[in-house]
């Protein structure tokens, strides 16, 4: 069965807010099976929604459209469909019920105009809204199935996925599973060369690469009768994959590059601290997304100035003197810097110049140092970084966390031998 979805919106065309419905409700749709050919937005236009709905109708089997249903006179997505299927709006009094206890939890007098949100086209489901004041409907007539959802999106996900998917999933011909494994450390297009072949030659499951926030993810996605079925197509591909891909995958689906490192220093008892300029807190607060890891997280230091790198961390001053801030040797003395006065087995540093100005001929921007201290031996990572002042930072984090885990697991496989 084919999908559209549509959404409406006059704020959305105007980029005053992020369309991020569109992306959650297509990634959902995809997973059930669903194709989908088109999307579309809307301004708040009675005209335009009528000949944006009447096309969407006509081209898929499932339209589900966001936006326009709330209490004012340009909200008008359930009274377009109502006159496309030639229906009447009806009261519904349970919805009614159920918003004006909306307003009384939050202590504010229902207004008159709320009244329209609690009609529906005749002969719909009723879909309630259990985070606003909207509620959506489904109508499901000549073939067609049409679901109007509200607009805001922490209403639209539950939404959906509490009332919608249930009602979807009869309409569904397979189970669709996916798996995505996670990839850092190797670019897309290196990644994607050492499975082209998988790729080329791929029926069911299929694989697809992404690109995102410096790293590289492969949903591998297989259909089947069941769940089982599908996982047992999925488990031969992946394992192929990671073979080839070796420890640059480092997890599976939502697993985040921290929460990885964090398991790991935990399990294995390893104590960290971190010593940043460049990045400026950035790596601390990634290592602290991940919960529970104050039990081996000791410390973070913003050492931005000279200064402080001297009476922080004990860098010396000849160093500075003579290789500067943003130089290897510095690099080193701050992870070891900090690693021993805070009494932990690890010590990681960041110096660098993420711009716009800074750089120089010598040391232009993008150039950063990553010192790693573990094992009682200190490393440093030489970068190049191109792109703007919040991509340079993230990235070096992105690599700096990816070092820890490597040299950590590297670390644990040496002793177990």
């Amino acid at each position: 069965m084919k999908a559209e979805i549509l959404c409406v919106g006059t704020e959305i065309l105007l980029g005053d807010i992020l369309n991020t419905n569109t992306q959650f409700l297509s990634k959902e749709l995809a997973n059930m099976g669903f194709s989908i050919y088109h999307q579309a937005v809307v301004g708040d236009n009675v005209e335009r929604l009528k000949n944006e709905f009447k096309l969407a109708i006509e081209r898929a089997d499932i339209v589900i459209t966001t936006g326009g249903l709330g209490p004012t006179k340009d909200d008008l997505t359930k009274e377009t469909a109502a006159e496309y299927f030639g229906k009447k709006l009806i009261f519904d009094e349970d919805s009614y019920t159920s918003i004006v206890e909306y307003f009384d939890k939050l202590g504010v007098k229902i207004s008159e105009n709320n009244k329209k949100q609690a009609y529906f086209p005749e002969g719909c489901t009723i879909l309630k809204n259990d985070y606003g004041t909207a509620p959506g409907c489904i109508i499901n007539e000549d073939n067609k199935i049409v679901i109007l959802l509200p607009g805001p999106p922490r209403e639209v996900l539950p939404m959906f996925k509490n009332y919608v998917v249930p009602y979807l999933k009869k309409y569904q011909e397979a189970v669709f599973v996916s798996k995505v494994l996670r990839v850092v450390g190797i670019g897309e297009g290196n990644a994607a060369e050492k499975l082209q072949d998988i790729m080329d030659r791929q029926t069911n499951p299929t694989i697809a690469p992404y690109a995102k926030d410096n790293e590289v993810t492969f949903r591998i996605t297989a259909s089947a009768k069941t769940e089982k079925e599908a996982l047992d197509l999925i488990e031969p591909m992946e394992k192929e994959v990671r073979e080839r891909l070796g420890d640059n995958v480092y997890g599976t689906d939502d697993t985040s590059l921290e929460e990885v490192v964090g398991k790991l220093l935990i399990e294995n008892n390893i104590t960290i601290a971190t010593a940043e300029s460049c990045t400026g807190g950035l790596l601390a607060g990634r290592l602290v997304n991940y919960p529970g890891i104050s039990e081996v997280f000791m410390q973070g230091a913003v050492t931005y100035s000279n200064d402080a790198k001297i009476e922080r961390l004990g860098v010396k001053k000849e160093t500075l003197d003579k290789f500067g801030a943003v130089s290897s040797e510095t690099a080193a003395e701050m992870a070891e810097g900090i690693a021993k006065t805070s009494n932990t087995n690890i010590g990681v540093s960041t110096t660098g110049i993420a711009g716009p100005g800074g750089g120089t001929e010598e040391k232009p921007v993008g150039l950063v140092y990553v010192g790693l201290y573990i094992n009682g031996k200190v490393k440093t990572k030489k970068l190049n970084i191109p792109g703007d002042r919040q991509k340079v930072r993230n990235r070096v984090v992105t690599i700096a966390l990816d070092w820890i885990r490597r040299e950590t697991m590297r670390s644990n496989n040496a002793s177990s031998h």
